[in-house]
């Protein structure tokens, strides 16, 4: 069975029901019905397992950087694109970390082995690339 969509192919409009059909006793109801507008209705299949794995992942980044092979700007702007086709507003948030998931191990494993100084080691998680002094 082909999956439902919404948008006509050809031009991009909605579409309307004209027809249901029962399988199991061969029921079949003729009539205009519509479909329940949600917020879903207007992503894409990409969009909608991106969504997938955000909620497996538990909304965590850092996970789904794992699990996609993608850095956290390409996900982040990927759910900010999701959040504005949805209708809601996205804010710019300057404070969130561009740091790749290999990147936060290796600092934690030199902040584990003494390379480097909790201090180092915070501003570097959190983005920066200046270095503390001990």
């Amino acid at each position: 069975m082909n999956p439902l969509i919404y948008k006509c192919p050809v031009c991009g409009e909605n579409l309307t029901i004209t027809h249901l059909f029962c399988s199991h006793c061969r029921t079949m109801i003729e009539g205009k019905f519509s479909l329940p507008s949600t917020p879903f209705g207007n992503l894409s299949v990409d969009q909608l397992q991106f969504l997938l794995v955000f909620i497996r992942c538990e909304g965590k980044f850092n996970r789904m950087e794992e699990e996609l092979k993608l850095s956290y700007p390409t996900l982040r702007s990927r759910f900010n694109d999701i959040l504005y086709i949805m209708g809601y507003e996205v804010e710019a948030n300057e404070d969130q970390p561009v740091i790749s998931a290999h990147d936060r191990k290796n600092i934690l494993d030199d902040l584990n082995s003494g390379k480097i100084s909790a201090g180092e080691a915070q501003t570097r998680l959190q983005g920066s690339t200046k270095k503390v002094e001990k």
